[in-house]
């Protein structure tokens, strides 16, 4: 029976491929070919259209790296295909049999509609459904050269390192007929083999279908396919009508095409990936109006309304007409590990404001299927948003420890609980085959609890999105014998459906961390710099603006801070902001956060100047200016003070030791750095406690060997641990700034391989931290730099800085789940400590860290924080990270997680001074340090009112005043889009002195609207 069932699959294969396939456009005529290729950067449609085409053939080689070719395509249909479906049928030449990863085309007909895309999987374009006969045929192609990017380094990333030489050679361009009934027979045959092979071997089903099959082929005339193939399907009808079982599996199909917004790929094709995949899946729908799609990502929506108006009218048409679901109420598919909690909080508020507004859909579905972990701060931002359900597959891409549910509901920091649902058909690129069918049954991990999952069908990356073959087999897998059922649904449908079926679903407490691509909290830095610098300057010119607006009138730049919002979220895309795209996306993004970080600091310096007055002739006075949300220094929290009247610290003082090296010190901090350039002391003098482990040094540089077995830019393997060199020579140990009271540094300069480290190590008065400022010329490749900071502690966890609060990992391995988590994202800070003295690492712009402890020989313990500062992977990107870098971080001696979130702040937002003479009030101020405001800014609505996000930053129960420097006329709390929620309690009484008193649970975070008194 083996050899039997061996023969009739490899039979199956054969026909399948070589004679009913080929049949179903069997008959065909060739098309004329044109061709016109673009010399630079993508055309409009319309100049594509009118340019100079030439003559061509099938055949020809086209298509430098990124370029664009136009074809154009003419014939007529034979008179004798009178009655029947034409179409055509072109193959551009693709790189590869994945649809989305090389060449893409886009069909025109001659006044610019756009038909559908063309890719490897999906190639034909209708023409007619029952032709006249003699009708003349023209249509437009245009071709994108995307090139194949395959590691392990290549240059074909970026046009200003790919060769020119063309890539593709155009295959087939032709008319045919399409054969309905030879098409019909490959689906239902395809779907009946792929359930053949799933089916256990001892199953009768199995031989069922077999013999169907079998059948089938005996009666397929093997020279006369389209003459034959009805008679065939009448022997799989019967099994092809044998209903699934009552207790079968059911399956939500959703029509899905993943996108990346950058990638392989630079974002300006996106837009044409979009506009392909949007023209597909409304040709599609056209034809099947049972068919649902859904699609995430505001801003690629927002591209094609704003680039190609009328495939933007075609998908308003659908979402009308309940076809087109749009999901995921965010910007883009962010990163959630990386975004500060502002910017996460307006991926929602950019996200799902775009829905409503276009489309009047309040999306409830968090979509966000391949983002690499997902923040514990990410159920209260659901529910705040006003969605309610998350979706994701990523997980299950884990390398060491399987997640134990598919279904459940995700506690995060504060509490806040949102259903959740991973697809165990672990993929969101399904084509429904049986294999996946299969999978997903016996993966399913809440079997006996919930019997509902969902599969997001369709090509992704460009490929399209679902097909008609996708379709026919959805069809046939609705009630099929074997299977589990498949239904097409929305996803709101199916939420609904299963926490209904499984409102009692475990809980998951905490971060989704996965354990995968932990390199990309670090690869890329000056996109992460870019990132960490552009959500600062926002916080600035929002609050700095706000302040100006209500007290001296300045006019509030909402167009500006709209629209550079929505930039700085397009880059927190999940694979920008963590690193893992090609060099001309990283290229661009440098640009553009330079162009961002020049308009937000116009619009600070413009918003401060006019709030500190301009000094007189000859006053010379200075306002110091304080964004951070704690007091620095006499500076009030979010206000500022005429320089002239802050205090002055203790004196900072430096003296050289006799071995060499210097101390330092400023009566809060005695810190001694060695001739070798190395911190072997910071000694806490209020604590009488030496933060440096005996035998250790602090900010030491440690490289390591970096590559990992697979994804050279998402991944950091455990084994790289086993090698390492510390920097320990030095070029050069100096003191500088040694006669200025307020300030001591010591300037260490290294050199290593081919590149060079430069140092300010640096004590100021007032401070209980050692700040270092870093210079990094870069030129390694495959390595990892490391700063590392031993210190004395016994802590059994660590607490680093996530959105709105922090969150606690073991700093052992005791199990296979603590021991996965060998490199962590943290953001401004990472905290460790004993319950009564800790210190803290903070930075201005790095995510990257490992946390370690060992035991000495004295009996103490050794807990070592280090920042994962530089890499150097070659893929995709073959020079990442080379050059010059700088970025700051800095020791925490005797701090508690308050002082590291105090800290970590002010390293981000520093003070700045500008001419003037005015104390400048806060336009809000809270009355409890563990209460942190994280924006002040206007409302969008433009009516004045002034909108504060505050958070519990320290996982405490608070009760707070939050009081306005203005006259208030009422407070209420809103939701992320600064809507009062459905639940929303009475506004809140405002006392005589406009304050208003909250009570919040730990990390809660609260947005306040609040109405100013019309004067």
């Amino acid at each position: 029976m083996h050899d039997d069932r061996k023969l009739v699959e490899d039979r199956l294969d054969r026909v399948l491929r070589e004679r009913i396939r080929p049949a179903v456009h069997g008959i065909r005529v060739p098309l004329e070919v044109e061709v016109w290729h673009a010399p630079g950067e993508p055309v409009p449609v319309t100049e594509g259209l009118a340019a100079p085409y030439e003559p061509a053939r099938v055949g020809d080689i086209w298509g430098r790296p990124w370029g664009t070719s136009w074809f154009r395509l003419t014939g007529a249909v034979p008179k004798e295909w009178a009655s029947r479906q034409v179409e055509a049928v072109v193959d551009l030449g693709f790189g590869s049999e994945t649809p989305g990863f090389s060449a893409e085309g886009l069909v025109y007909r001659p006044d610019g509609t756009a038909v559908k895309g063309l890719h490897p999987r999906s190639a034909s374009v209708r023409i007619a459904a029952s032709a006249a006969g003699g009708e003349p045929v023209t249509l437009y192609v245009e071709a994108a050269a995307n090139p194949l990017i395959e590691g392990p380094v290549t240059w074909l990333g970026d046009t200003e390192t790919a060769p020119p030489e063309p890539l593709y050679r155009l295959r087939r361009a032709d008319l045919a007929v399409f054969d309905p009934d030879v098409w019909e027979l490959a689906q239902d045959l395809d779907v009946l083999g792929q359930l053949m092979r799933e089916l256990p071997l001892d199953t009768p089903r199995r031989w069922d279908v077999l013999r169907a099959i079998e059948r089938a082929l005996d009666a397929l005339d093997l020279d006369d396919v389209p003459g034959s193939a009805a008679a065939a399907r009448e022997y799989l009808a019967p099994a092809l009508a044998a209903p699934a079982t009552a207790s079968a599996h059911r399956v939500a199909a959703v029509g899905h095409a993943h996108i990346d917004s950058a990638w392989l790929w630079p974002l300006r094709e996106t837009v044409r990936k979009v506009a392909r995949t949007c023209s597909n899946v409304a040709a599609l729908m056209d034809d099947h109006p049972e068919f649902v799609f859904a699609m995430s990502q505001a801003q690629q929506l927002a591209w094609i309304k704003e680039h190609r108006p009328e495939v933007f009218a075609r998908v308003k048409e659908k979402v009308a007409a309940g076809q087109f679901v749009p999901v995921g109420g965010m910007w883009v598919e962010s990163d959630t590990n990386m975004p500060g909690g502002e910017a996460l909080a307006r991926q929602f508020t950019h996200g799902k404001r775009f829905f409503l507004d276009e489309f009047g859909i309040e999306t409830e579905e968090v979509w966000l299927p391949d983002s690499f972990g997902y923040s514990a701060a990410l159920p209260q931002l659901v529910k705040l948003s006003g969605s309610k359900w998350f979706l994701t597959q990523k997980i299950s891409w884990n390398q060491t420890n399987p997640f134990p549910h598919h279904t459940f509901w995700w506690e995060g920091l504060d509490g806040s609980r949102v259903f959740t649902h991973f697809p165990p058909v672990d993929t969101y690129n399904s084509e429904l085959s049986g294999q996946e069918m299969a999978h997903l049954v016996r993966n399913f991990r809440d079997k006996g609890s919930a019997n509902r999952s969902m599969v997001p069908f369709g090509y992704g990356d460009g490929g399209g999105g679902p097909t008609r073959e996708m379709l026919a087999r959805a069809r046939r897998l609705r009630d099929l014998e074997g299977s589990p059922r498949v239904d097409i649904e929305k996803p709101a449908q199916f939420f609904a459906k299963a926490q209904a079926e499984y409102p009692n679903a475990p809980v998951w407490v905490g971060e989704l961390y996965l354990e995968l691509h932990r390199g990309t909290y670090t690869s890329q830095a000056k996109t992460k710099q870019g990132n960490r610098r552009s959500e600062s300057l926002l916080r600035e010119a929002e609050l700095w603006a706000a302040t100006a607006a209500v007290r001296t009138g300045f006019t509030y730049p909402y167009e500006m801070l709209d629209r550079i919002w929505k930039t700085v979220l397009l880059h927190q895309f999940h694979d920008i902001l963590p690193g893992s795209s090609i060099a001309w996306v990283h290229r661009e993004a440098r640009r553009t956060y330079a162009r961002v970080a020049e308009e937000l600091e116009a619009v600070i310096d413009a918003a401060q100047r006019a709030l500190a007055g301009e000094a007189g002739p000859g006053a010379g006075g200075t306002v110091v200016f304080n964004a951070a949300p704690h007091e620095r220094g006499g500076i009030p929290a979010m206000g500022g003070t005429p320089a002239a009247g802050r205090p002055a610290g203790e004196a900072v003082s430096a003296a050289e030791r006799p071995d060499g090296g210097f101390v330092l010190d400023n009566g809060l901090l005695r810190v001694t750095v060695d001739r070798r350039g190395l911190v072997t002391s910071v000694y806490d003098v209020a604590a009488g406690r030496e933060a440096v482990a005996p035998g250790g040094a602090a900010n030491l540089l440690q490289v390591h060997p970096d590559l990992p077995n697979h994804w050279d830019a998402w991944d950091v393997d455990s084994f790289y641990r086993n090698a390492v060199t510390d920097l320990t020579d030095a070029d050069e140990v100096l003191l500088t700034h040694k006669d200025d009271s307020a300030l001591a540094a010591v300037r260490v300069v290294r050199s290593f391989g081919s590149s060079r480290v430069e140092q300010s190590l640096e004590l100021r008065a007032g401070a209980k931290r050692l700040d270092i400022d870093t210079e990094v010329d870069w030129h390694e490749r495959e390595k990892l730099l490391k700063a590392a900071f031993p210190v004395d502690v016994h802590a059994d966890r660590s607490a680093a800085e996530t959105q709105f609060g922090h969150v606690f990992r073991p700093t052992h391995t005791n199990t296979s789940w603590d021991a996965a988590k060998f490199e962590i994202c943290a953001h401004r800070f990472l905290h460790v400590g004993e319950p009564d003295w800790g210190a803290a690492v903070v930075n201005d712009s790095t995510y990257g860290h490992d946390v370690t402890r060992t035991v000495r020989e004295d009996g103490g313990t050794t807990t070592t924080v280090r920042l994962s500062l530089l890499r150097a992977p070659r893929y995709p990107d073959p020079d990442t990270d080379q050059g010059v870098h700088r970025f700051r971080y800095a020791f925490v001696a005797g701090a508690d997680i308050a002082e590291a979130v105090r800290e970590g702040y002010r390293i981000n937002l520093p003070e700045r001074s500008v001419p003037g003479d005015a104390v400048v009030a806060p336009l809000v101020t809270v009355d409890r340090d563990s209460v942190v405001v994280e924006s002040v800014k206007l409302a969008d609505d433009r009516s004045g009112a002034v909108v504060v996000r505050l958070y519990e930053a320290l996982g405490r129960r608070a009760d707070v005043r939050v009081t306005a420097g203005f006259p208030l006329a009422s407070a209420v709390s809103v939701d992320l889009l600064e809507r009062p929620p459905a639940e929303s309690p009475a506004p809140y009484e405002v006392s005589g002195d406009h304050t208003v008193t909250l009570s919040l649970r730990p990390f809660q975070i609260v947005t306040l609207r609040l109405a100013p008194a019309v004067r």
